[in-house]
């Protein structure tokens, strides 16, 4: 069994094997479920930010599915019917989160703690799963996996037809790409210590099998509300001509997460230009979002959009550092970039301070809360819509790269990385036109071959 989990405003799948059902394997408890189902009806109707529920006759969808939730003989199956009810809104950030994952998800690692992991990044591409990067020291590192493999199937379940079926569901939709790579990951992922069965192709060989062990995910577990147990993590380092480069996998824990960040942009500020990687990047708290903002922005540049509920706006106000890094900079993005990344990287590239590389983000921006429900699952729901500086609506849209690059599978065997070349790239030129605009002395901004201010 696996879930759609969206936290923080990351998509990701769950893998639930040898999860125990909370309810005793099938056990009903009706009230309890009914109950549920109405606090998340009410709190829906209540709290969305359109008040229209986007045309949809809400008292006829509770009378329709309300008796099918008295009529289950378990609470999953009282479940799928919530599931189906929030589904029909056709929007990112709502979710039902089973008690037992929960549970799962706040084990220590020595009792098998939900999200162990291969070590091995997933996109699909081209209707392939392939490997874009695995991690050092991993167990697919030792096994010999590289970037550009096609994972073939998991535990002897062919992918392809899986795939297939996701992409015919989500044909159209901008979160495609996080819906498929996110059903990859649930796969391979599972309880630390246990072992996936994964074939694979590429490097010109024939199918091969590798088991792997999975191990405790990169970073630091953070704990937010209800979900334990998710990992943060962040990378930053000077790259070749002394640009600065950081990544980091969501906008959480900004306890240790901050001051990090802050020491990697303060250590950039004579650098050429600074790369933002947010590629597979799960969003998380706004004002991190705008925490980080602080340390580009200059003077006059005062928010990243506005937020959006059902009576009231709110502007995503910059929260400015006394020192503010004024060079070019360069945001990396994929399908995988969602919610606060997707902010961040569309509301800089809407006030013309940062360019934007790669593939259009998924398309998952909006206020989210989770709440409990009267039977112990969780209750992940909107109640803000958020809009960019230029106005535009970026749910179910994501931001579109000023320069659009998608890898393919021979970029990756070569172990190449074009979005990040043409960043560099594009960090280089600028800066060479600024030097040379220094030495002429002349007092007109410089701009870039397209004819936008570079700040």
């Amino acid at each position: 069994m696996t879930i759609r989990r969206q936290l923080g405003g990351s998509l990701v799948l769950i893998a639930l094997a040898g999860v125990a059902s909370a309810d005793g394997g099938g056990a009903s408890t009706p009230n309890l479920n009914l109950e549920s189902f109405d606090v998340v009806w009410t709190t829906i109707r209540d709290h969305h930010p359109d008040a229209a529920l986007r045309g949809l006759d809400w008292e006829t969808v509770r009378a329709e599915l309300r008796p099918r939730v008295a009529a289950a003989r378990s609470t999953e199956e009282a479940r799928e019917v919530m599931v189906e009810m929030i589904d029909r809104l056709d929007q990112s950030h709502f979710q039902i989160i089973p008690a037992e994952v929960l549970e799962a998800l706040g084990r220590r690692p020595e009792e098998g703690a939900l999200g162990g992991e291969t070590g091995v990044d997933v996109r699909v591409i081209g209707g392939r799963a392939l490997v874009t990067a695995v991690r050092a020291g991993s167990s697919a590192a030792v096994a010999g996996v590289a970037p550009g493999w096609e994972v073939t199937d998991i535990d002897g379940e062919d992918l392809a037809p899986v795939l297939r079926k996701v992409a015919d569901a989500y044909r159209g939709r901008s979160w495609l790409d996080a819906h498929l790579a996110g059903t990859v990951d649930g796969r391979l992922e599972g309880p630390v210590g246990t072992e996936v069965r994964v074939g694979m192709r590429g490097g010109g060989r024939d199918r091969t099998e590798v088991v792997l062990k999975r191990q405790e995910p990169r970073g630091e577990r953070y704990k937010l509300g209800f979900i334990p147990g998710i990992p943060v993590w962040i990378e930053h380092r000077t790259l070749a001509g002394g640009v600065g480069y950081v990544a980091f996998s969501s906008f959480l824990d900004p306890v240790r997460l901050m001051p990090e960040l802050g020491k990697a942009i303060t250590s950039f500020m004579t650098a050429p230009g600074v790369i933002l990687d947010l590629r597979g990047n799960g969003g998380g708290l706004g004002a991190m979002v705008t925490g980080v903002a602080g340390w580009l922005v200059g003077p006059g540049q005062t928010n990243l959009g506005t937020v959006r509920l059902r009576d009231v706006e709110l502007r995503m106000v910059v929260f400015r550092r006394p020192e503010t890094y004024s060079g070019p900079v360069a945001i990396l993005t994929d399908g995988l970039s969602v919610s606060g990344a997707e902010v961040l990287a569309g509301g800089l590239q809407a006030i013309g301070r940062a360019r934007v590389f790669g593939a259009r983000t998924a398309g998952m921006v909006l206020g989210s809360q989770i709440d409990r429900l009267p039977n112990g699952d969780a209750f992940q729901y909107v109640f803000a819509n958020y809009t960019s500086p230029s106005g535009a609506v970026l749910e179910g849209r994501g931001v579109v790269p000023d320069v659009e690059i998608s890898p393919g599978q021979e970029d990756l065997l070569a172990s190449r990385d074009q979005v990040l070349e043409a960043a560099v790239g594009w960090i280089v030129e600028s800066s060479g036109r600024a030097d040379q605009h220094a030495r002429d002395g002349s007092k007109e901004p410089v701009r870039d071959a397209e004819g936008s201010r570079q700040q």
